[in-house]
């Protein structure tokens, strides 16, 4: 199941023509595909567009009507390739991944598909997960477009300008016979705002007509000598067409007044920052009008010449803000200029960061130094702005930084990953450091405080692969992980299929949560839950089984730390050879919480007896070592002083924020720690039964403590 529900705001994407449309730039994305008559829809989820997805699986009653054909793909390669229904035929399609992972992937198939060219309108909608909020590599996707030639937009961080991009972008491809990529950034994909909405438009030519009409062009396939000519065809026939066409639509904008002694080219996706960077020294309002000439690129590949040199011409200095490295737009600025023989000054790069996100913040300090070397008048007689950087050479912030702990991300409260790691931990105790190959996925938080496990991540599914090199006579085998997400995604041949065709040695550790949890919790092949979209319940174990895998197992609950341990010490310790695999196999807690609180809360108010479990510690029985929160990690595992005065040390405790899962316990049996964990039951609508028994067990504890403290007072007497 996924993270939310858009079930209701699924219902907006019905609105006509002239009605406004109110909602967050994932939502505009998907109603402008419905409004330019697309046909089909897939895609990979993954931050900043997991959303995107989320919101077509919603909206299936909305796609069937129109007869859209919507699916969630493999991962990114098997939606790049689903674009091909568009290479021979006049259909409208478009595929969403994250990237740059999501098109490093993709690669493969998105060369073919440039270089055969296409018939129908082809837009690939990319969630460009670059800066603060990332969770990958920082890469641009700009290298993809041009090695390619795939045009690539980027419009102004507003729902109308994100709406007509997708419009522009199935009517360029079309008129150019190119592949078309929507790069929108994570503050793009989450802005919030309104645009007046057209009327749906079922497909001028859909599926059904493509297969009952087959066509068939070799001329289009990527083998020579149609290989060379497609060369020829992309720079004497797309190329120029592509520019007419934006230069006729006017896709890039100019705002500000018409002359000026410097100006600023941007980005589209940079717009806001921009203004807010001007608005810091009096530049611009909050309406966006601009003292400085401002040319947005909401086209960013190709560059149109013309537009260029006659935004430059008679300017003294043009500063380009362009987000990432290298600066691939800067670079063409320049020797574009140079060609024309334009002498305008060009800075970039020397005036802001090489890398890293362009805030608002970082733009009025590089927009500080253009101006104060270029056309220093524009600044006025006005004190220079604080630099930002400044903050962290306060003595006060240094002192904060030594006292507050760091918080590295982690685990989830209750994450059946936890009880893996923490047994590895324990094998690690016996047997001594491994080699481990992590991947992609929640699990690669082992590489942080507590468990400090794992060397290496190489890509989604490849950490058995990653691992490859080690097959080799040695005292101590390779461990490799990787979860069920990548298992499918890549990991199944690129890994699996790999370790037992080369007879690999090592051990391979399948962390099997029952969702692409990292994601956004949404189903994959082996999820549990019966979708009646999607064919589930497809078994790991039997899928590596059938690829030649010999020795496998399969464990239950990842809760069971000593079976955990004791499964993974046998995977190291074996004489038996070839690839050794553990699939560990529990629910993903933040998604089972999604499933069941609903229901509980339900059953409670229908006054069905329900019970939930909750743990703690006992104070007098804990020692203070404090060994089971290094072998845990759990957030709501915590420490309080006791006023027990023979202890100097905090006691562990247990907050709030439990949701049962009993690894604190498990973890403490397994590593025979001191017995201080305990279970409660919390029963809602008590039975005549659970009362009488609570009043017994009252009377026996009481009892028993009353006896307790008679005894101590006749001792101490």
């Amino acid at each position: 199941m996924a993270e939310r529900s858009f079930e209701r705001e699924v219902q907006d994407l019905k609105l006509g023509d002239g009605e406004l449309f109110r909602g967050e730039g994932i939502l505009a994305i998907t109603k402008a595909l419905l409004q330019s008559g697309v046909s089909y829809v897939g895609g990979y989820q993954g931050s900043p567009i997991s959303h995107l997805m989320d919101v077509l699986a919603d909206a299936k009653d909305v796609l069937d009507d129109l007869g859209v054909h919507f699916e969630s793909s493999a991962s990114e390669a098997a939606a790049a390739a689903m674009l091909s229904a568009s290479v021979m035929y006049p259909i409208r399609g478009a595929v969403t991944w994250k990237s740059t992972a999501g098109t490093n992937v993709a690669s493969d198939a998105l060369s073919n598909l440039a270089s055969g060219g296409v018939t129908g309108g082809a837009l690939i909608v990319i969630g460009e997960d670059y800066g603060e909020g990332s969770s990958i590599m920082q890469e641009r996707s700009h290298a993809f477009a041009m090695k390619s030639q795939i045009w690539m937009l980027d419009p102004r961080p507003n729902l109308e300008s994100i709406v007509g991009a997708v419009e522009d972008g199935f009517a360029l491809s079309e008129a150019s016979n190119t592949p078309v990529i929507l790069q929108v950034r994570i503050r793009t994909c989450h802005v919030h705002g309104q645009f007046v909405a057209k009327d749906n438009r079922r497909p001028d030519f859909t599926l059904r007509q493509a297969l009952e009409t087959p066509v068939r062009d070799t001329g289009r396939i990527v083998l020579p000598p149609a290989s060379f000519i497609h060369e020829k065809e992309k720079l004497e026939k797309r190329w120029p067409a592509a520019v007419e066409f934006i230069k006729a639509r006017k896709l890039n904008e100019v705002f500000g007044p018409e002359d000026g002694e410097v100006g600023i080219i941007l980005q589209g996706g940079m717009y806001n920052n921009v203004l807010r960077a001007l608005q810091q020294y009096g530049l611009a309002d909050v309406y966006g009008e601009s003292a400085i000439p401002l040319y947005v690129l909401n086209v960013t590949y190709p560059l149109i010449d013309d537009e260029v040199v006659a935004f430059c011409a008679g300017k003294k200095a043009v500063l380009m803000i362009e987000e990432g490295a290298p600066e691939y737009i800067e670079q063409a600025l320049n020797t574009l200029l140079r060609r024309r023989d334009i002498q305008t000054k060009i800075a970039g790069k020397d005036m802001l960061p090489m890398g890293g996100e362009y805030t608002a913040q970082v733009l009025a300090k590089g927009l500080g130094t253009f101006l104060e070397t270029h056309a220093r008048l524009l600044l006025g007689n006005r004190p220079p702005l604080p630099d930002p950087s400044a903050v962290l050479d306060d003595p006060k912030v240094k002192a904060l930084g030594a006292v507050v702990p760091p918080r590295p991300a982690g685990f989830c409260i209750g994450c059946p990953e936890r009880p893996i790691f923490a047994a590895m931990k324990l094998v690690e105790k016996e047997l001594g450091q491994h080699h481990v190959a992590a991947d992609i996925g929640c699990h690669l938080f082992s590489i942080l405080p507590p468990f400090n496990i794992g060397a290496t991540t190489m890509g989604y599914g490849l950490g058995p692969a990653s691992a490859s090199a080690f097959n080799v006579e040695a005292d101590k085998r390779s461990i490799s992980i990787m979860g069920d997400g990548g298992f499918w995604h890549n990991g199944l041949a690129s890994s699996v299929g790999n370790a037992v065709f080369n007879k690999q040695d090592g051990v391979i550790l399948v962390v099997d949560n029952y969702y692409s949890a990292a994601t956004g919790g949404q189903d994959i092949l082996s999820s549990r839950a019966r979708n009646p979209g999607r064919q589930t319940n497809n078994s790991i174990t039997a899928a590596v089984k059938g690829i030649g895998a010999k020795w496998v197992r399969q464990i239950d609950r990842t809760y069971d730390v000593a079976k955990m341990r004791d499964t993974l010490r046998e995977a190291l310790t074996t004489k038996e050879k070839g690839p050794k695999i553990i699939v560990a196999s529990s629910e993903c807690m933040l998604n089972k919480q999604r499933r069941i609180k609903p229901l509980f809360t339900k059953a409670v108010k229908d006054g069905k007896r329900m019970v939930r479990e909750r743990f703690g510690v006992d104070e007098d029985v804990c020692t203070g070592d404090h060994a089971c929160i290094r072998l845990s990690g759990c957030p709501s595992l915590s420490v309080k002083h006791t006023d027990d005065p023979l202890k100097d040390d905090p006691v562990a405790a247990i907050d709030n924020s439990c949701v049962g899962c009993g690894n604190c316990g498990e973890v403490a049996e397994a590593a025979v720690l001191c017995p201080s964990f305990y279970r409660a039951d919390i029963i809602h609508n008590p039975t005549t039964l659970d009362r009488a028994m609570a009043r017994l067990r009252g009377a026996v504890i009481g009892f028993l403590q009353h006896r307790r403290e008679r005894r101590r007072i006749a001792f101490s007497a």
